[in-house]
């Protein structure tokens, strides 16, 4: 009587699995809008089979149940991805995820134009994103967050080739489907040589003016206009160019890192970022948080030049009083410490809250938001 009772309760939960699997995802419907039916995530890895009537049409599965590269955030992003007996995609959708630039300032739409573009590639293709190498496919990137796209196309060209060849599905047309993948970062360092041999010169430049600047201050002239130059770089290379702009996000990023899982991949994948930490961190030690806020911080870089041409304009000027301002200047350690609070307990709304830093909307997203976020940057 025990095992027919285990035995009822074990189908029942297995039909509530099935059940729940297609409640769960139901964009597994438009993978394949000709299914009458999907099976469970069942078999390693885990997948459902799609079918209509008795035939098999192909199988969708999730990432996470297959393979977990950390993005940015230190955590995977989740997708469910179908593909049909011909290793063809069906489709991709982003179900979960923790990417801050992808949890507020990336549009569903922008997300769906993304997906979109895997519909009718092999599970076998080496898909790249922006230029490819010889023996690759490309596609286009998301403008402000190509880190989190690398990582999420790796994530489902790996597990959708590994659950592919786990139901026997093969390629005679690419015959290395097989052959091992290199190391995510790797491929990011490739892709940034450009970018990153220009931070690296600017950065070098910087490092020479600040040992110089005795010298330099003899030359009031020289130096502002060599300042002002620098300003340029710093709000079109570092940040519109190079999306380099630091923010408390990736400081709590890092932090989380630091006290669960820290991997120094989870960091290398955004080479520019890396370098600019590393060089903020010895230049902090050295000659105090000037450096970075004075010379290396793309919205800093926007306000001071701002303030410049106001007073060439001879725009009226207003400044606080000291007591006002030593209040004020306080603030911003009291967001940090609620921000951090606010973190531990769920990091996407931290990244929601921290929209009071309006760098995002000025610098990664070039003020294309809605009206309420550019207004506030610009004010």
């Amino acid at each position: 009587m025990v095992k027919i009772l285990f035995a009822f309760l074990l189908a029942l939960s297995s039909a509530h699995a099935a059940e729940s699997v297609a409640e769960a995802y139901p964009q597994a419907k438009s993978f394949f809008p000709e299914a009458d039916r999907f099976g469970e995530l069942e078999g390693k890895p885990r997948a459902a089979p799609a079918y209509v009537g008795s035939t098999l049409l192909g199988w969708v599965f999730l990432t996470n149940d297959v393979l977990r590269i950390p993005a940015y955030s230190g955590k995977p992003i989740n997708s469910l991805v179908g593909f049909d007996l011909s290793g063809k995609i069906r489709g991709i959708a982003i179900v979960e995820h923790q990417e801050p630039i992808l949890a507020v300032g990336i549009s569903e739409q922008r997300l769906k134009a993304f997906a979109d573009q895997y519909r009718g590639k092999s599970v076998f293709d080496r898909v790249a994103i922006g230029a490819p190498r010889p023996g690759q496919v490309a596609i286009d990137t998301i403008s402000g967050a190509t880190m989190t796209v690398m990582v999420e196309n790796a994530t489902v060209m790996r597990a959708a080739r590994k659950v592919a060849d786990s139901r026997g599905l093969k390629d005679g047309a690419h015959a290395d489907g097989g052959a091992p993948d290199e190391p995510l970062w790797v491929a990011a360092w490739q892709q940034a040589k450009f970018r990153t041999g220009i931070l690296i010169a600017g950065l070098a430049l910087l490092t020479l003016i600040l040992v110089l600047q005795d010298w330099l201050a003899r030359y009031p002239v020289f130096l502002g206009a060599l300042r002002r130059g620098f300003l340029l770089y710093t709000i079109f290379f570092i940040g519109w160019y190079g999306l380099a702009q630091l923010s408390v996000i990736h400081v709590l990023t890092f932090v989380h890192a630091a006290t669960h899982d820290f991997r120094w991949e989870n960091f290398l994948i955004d080479p520019m970022l890396f370098i600019l930490w590393g060089f903020v961190a010895v230049t902090l030690l050295l000659w105090g948080r000037g450096v970075y806020c004075g010379w290396l911080c793309p919205f800093g870089a926007m306000q001071e030049l701002a303030q410049q041409a106001a007073k060439r304009l001879k725009i009226p000027q207003y400044e606080f009083p000291d007591v006002v301002h030593e209040r004020l200047w306080g603030v911003k350690y009291v967001i940090l410490i609620l921000l951090f609070g606010l973190s531990l307990q769920s990091m996407g709304q931290a990244v929601r809250y921290a929209e009071i830093e309006p760098f995002k909307t000025a610098v990664t997203l070039h003020f294309g938001r809605e009206w309420l976020f550019v207004l506030y940057a610009a004010g």
